[in-house]
Parts: structure tokens; sequence; C-alpha cells
């Protein structure tokens, strides 16, 4: 006899109500609060039925994780569903009904009906929701790091102009960027006009060293000549200076804390099977290959390569009735547009570097050449990295099993 523990999860507690196939009630709704006591007497419950017991539950937010792993823990198989395919399940009846005993029940009802389908909740998921959080995290930070750096360009148009463009390096690890050590000691363009070019260039070769930044001396000869022609709107006094060493401040703030989130999310996503092979593929880098992993998440709850490209929102739809129908489809833009928005970065890096021997490249290239508009191109190699995406991560998989 199967039995369906259907949860619906809130903040500090859950609904839950047990159900058996063809209508039969186990256990009417019920809350039990998150705690180790309660869910544990939930767990001792659950064990005791008669059958073979399974929990669904949909994860939603953070506030399943605690339920799902505790659970787990307890040696009760556990399935976290999608949210969308509860809400497009059952829906056969005119009358609106959203309580939290309706929402459990209607979970149970779906575990019942999907029973084969169902996938375990393991502690990788936990990993992978982990991974996704900082992703969100992420996009969070880079917010306020692109204000508080057109902030700063804004404020150095003032007094020093340009200094951005002649002063630039790839961002460190810790979230400093040559151009911005620069403006905090050379945060006028008088303090580099005011000293002779021999001057400078020696002042300049020693801010470098102790930066650890490489000198170059045609740079620096060029730094001092278009100092000569700049003119400052603002004035070379304190309130200048405070002006902008407060906004260098806040902008290496959000940036070292930007990068460390980097980091961990490089770390996390090397605790994945599929890391070695997402980090293999063209265009994808040390930033964009967490990223897409946590987007993605695990690979094996596709049935198909089409399932991949239908979640991420890259499938074209369907537009036929009758006689009609329509020769160009737009795509459907049902995943998470953070997705979206990284697979196009990777395109865009595809296209900077035209690898001639990566086939997502060539693709692109061969619709661009036909005429197709940058939108489309852009789309259909999204779909076909998803595709390959899909295939290289399933094969690799196989053969760990394998060996």
């Amino acid at each position: 006899m199967n039995n369906v523990a259907g949860v619906d999860v809130s903040k500090g507690k859950s609904m839950v109500t047990v159900l058996r196939p063809f209508g039969e009630v186990v256990a009417k709704p019920f809350s039990v609060g998150h705690t180790g006591s309660e869910l544990k007497e939930l767990a001792n419950y659950l064990k005791n039925l008669d059958g073979e017991t399974r929990v669904v539950m949909e994860h939603t937010g953070r506030y399943y994780e605690p339920v799902a792993r505790f659970l787990h823990e307890e040696g009760i198989f556990v399935s976290a569903v999608n949210p969308k395919l509860i809400k497009d399940y059952g829906n056969n009846t005119l009358r609106k009904v959203k309580t939290d005993k309706a929402d459990a029940r209607k979970i149970a009802r779906y575990g019942l009906d999907n029973w084969v389908e169902l996938r375990q909740h393991t502690p990788m998921d936990t990993i992978r929701k982990q991974l996704k959080t900082l992703k969100r995290q992420q996009g969070l930070y880079s917010k306020p790091k692109t204000m508080m750096k057109h902030n700063l360009i804004a404020l150095l148009d003032q007094t020093d102009p340009y200094v951005n463009a002649m002063v630039d390096s790839p961002i460190r690890e810790d979230g400093s960027q040559k151009w911005v050590d620069f403006a905090t000691t050379f945060w006028h363009v008088d303090c580099v006009r005011a000293m002779s070019l021999t001057a400078f260039m020696e002042r300049y070769r020693k801010w470098c060293k102790r930066h650890g930044y490489n000198f170059s001396q045609s740079r620096a000869i060029e730094i001092h000549m278009e100092a000569q022609d700049l003119i400052a709107m603002l004035p070379k006094d304190a309130l200048t200076k405070t002006m902008i060493r407060q906004a260098i401040d806040a902008l290496n703030a959000v940036s070292k804390s930007l990068e460390q989130l980097k980091v961990e999310m490089r770390t996390l996503a090397a605790q994945l099977p599929e890391y070695p092979v997402v980090m293999a593929m063209r265009g994808v880098g040390n930033s964009l290959g967490p990223q897409l992993m946590a987007e993605i998440g695990d690979v094996t709850r596709f049935a198909h390569r089409g399932s991949i490209t239908a979640f991420a929102g890259v499938d074209p739809g369907a537009d036929q009735s009758g006689t009609h129908e329509a020769k160009s489809n737009r795509t459907s833009k049902s995943g998470p547009p953070e997705l979206r928005r990284a697979l196009f970065l990777v395109m865009d890096c595809l296209l900077k570097t035209m690898p001639q021997n990566d086939p997502v490249y060539r693709f692109m290239d061969k619709k661009r050449a036909e005429g197709k508009p940058y939108l489309v191109y852009m789309t259909a190699g999204t779909n076909k990295f998803l595709r390959i995406y899909y295939g290289r991560i399933k094969e690799y998989l196989a053969s760990l099993e394998g060996n």
C-alpha cells in the first residue's frame, strides 16, 4: 500500500496530510512545527504506517530545507517538487480554494499520481540550493557595485577624467582594480601634473611595485602627457578628496564582498559531479560555470534534451490551429531569467573569442551568415549549447556509474 504525505511548507511550520490511492484519507491535515521534537514525532508516525510512505513537498524558498533534510536523515523518502508542477496539477474545479489544508491535499494527490516519477531529495540537492542562493546574492551585490562604479566615474570625470580608461586591469580576487587604486592616490589631475615627468614616473613606478601592478614607462608618460590638457571641474581641496575617497571605499567594500561570493560559488560548485564537464565547455569560465550549474541544477531530473531547453525558456513555441501554422514562433521564456542571462553571456563570449572548433559557435555563425537577427541566432545558440551541455553531463555521469 502506497502512502503519500503531502507537506505544505511555510515559515516555522508545515501542514501535513496523508493519502492513499483512490482518495483514502490516512491522516487529515494537521500542523507540524519546524522543531526537532515535532519533526521527530512526524518521522516516527510516517515510519509506522503500513506500506511504503513517501513525503512530497514544494521546493519554494528555503523553508522546506530543514524539513526535507531532517526527514531524509530519518530514512524517509522525500521528494521536493517544482511548485509550478503542483500549481498546474488537478485544477479540475470551478471553485478556487487556497488554504494550507487544501494545498497539502493537492500535493499528496500529485505524489500519488506521479509516484513512479518522484525523485528523491538528497544532500547533494542542499549543495545545489546553497549554490543557487549564492548566485542570487551575487546578483544582488552586482547591482550596487555597478551603481558605485558609475558614481565614482562621475566624480572622477570632474577631477581626473578618463582615469578609468587610461589605467585599467582585470579585477583581482580581493575585489581591487588598478584604476580604483590609482584614483585613491592620484585622485585629482593636479596630483599628476604638479610633478615633473621624471618625478611622476618614479612615483608611479614605486606605486606599481607597492600595489603589485606591472610598471610601464610608456603608460606613465601617456598619463602625464594627458594630464597637461585635462580640465578639472572640482577644486583640489579636502572636500573633493573626501567625496572621492568615500566613493572608493564604498566601491571597494561591495566589490570585495562580490568577489568573495564568487570564490565561495566556485568552491561549492567543485563539489558537484558535473563540475569538470561544465568548466571544460567553451565560453564558460570561473564565473559563468558555477552560475550555470546553480541555475540549471541537476540535469538528471530532465527526461531528455528538449526538457532542459524548455526549462530555460529558449525552446520555440508552437502556434498551429486548423490550416494555420506559424513559420516563426517566439521562445516560451518560461524559465528563470537569470539562467537566460548567463547563457547569453556565454554566447557573447563565444562570439568574441570565435573558437572555430566549437559546434555552438559554428552554429551561431552559420545563422548569423544567413542574415538572422541578433536575438534569433543568440537564442538558437543557447538552445544548442544546452543540448550539448545535457548530453555531455549525462554521458559523463553514466561513465562514473560504470566505473
